[in-house]
C-alpha cells in the first residue's frame, strides 16, 4: 500500500532539535492505516493556513507541502520562538493498489487527513466455481 523511504527522518529531527531550527524543510509526522476499502493518512500540521497546503500526485508519488508563517508581525520584539515555522513537506510512494484519481483531503484541528480508496481491481472478490458434467460420454 505505502512504502516508507525516509530512514533518516528521526536523525534529521534530532539534529534540528540539537542545533535549532534550520532553514531546511521540516517533515510532517504522520499515521497511516487501512480501514475497509480506504487507506487513511493523517498528517500533523497545526497552525497551518489551509490555503497554504499543496497536494499533488505524479505517477504514484504523493507530495504534500505546507507553510507556517511566523505569527509575530514584522518588527515585533520576539521574546520566545519555539514553534517551527517555514516549509513542511512529505512525499509518499503509493502502491498500484490505490486509486489516486479519487483522493479526498480534509483539514481539521491541525490534522490533514487523506482518504485514498483501494482500487477496484485490488479489492478481494469471490470467484464463482462451476463444475463440469462428469456424466458426459467420451465418443470413441
Amino acid at each position: 500500500m505505502l512504502m516508507r523511504t525516509d530512514p533518516f527522518a528521526e536523525f534529521d529531527r534530532l539534529t534540528r532539535q540539537a542545533f535549532g531550527q534550520a532553514t531546511r524543510t521540516s517533515v510532517m509526522p504522520m499515521d497511516a492505516y487501512r480501514a475497509g476499502d480506504d487507506f487513511i493518512v493523517h498528517f500533523d500540521i497545526p497552525g497551518i493556513d489551509p490555503e497554504s497546503i499543496e497536494l499533488d500526485v505524479e505517477r504514484n508519488v504523493l507530495n504534500v507541502r505546507a507553510e507556517r508563517r511566523a505569527p509575530a508581525p514584522e518588527g515585533a520584539d520576539l521574546v520566545v520562538a519555539e514553534r517551527p515555522t517555514g516549509h513542511f513537506s512529505r512525499q509518499l510512494f503509493l502502491g498500484d493498489t490505490l486509486d489516486t484519481e479519487r483522493i479526498d483531503a480534509t483539514y481539521d484541528a491541525g490534522v490533514l487527513t487523506l482518504r485514498i480508496p483501494v482500487a477496484e481491481a485490488a479489492k478481494p472478490r469471490r470467484i464463482q466455481i462451476t463444475g463440469g458434467d462428469s456424466r458426459k460420454q467420451i465418443a470413441g
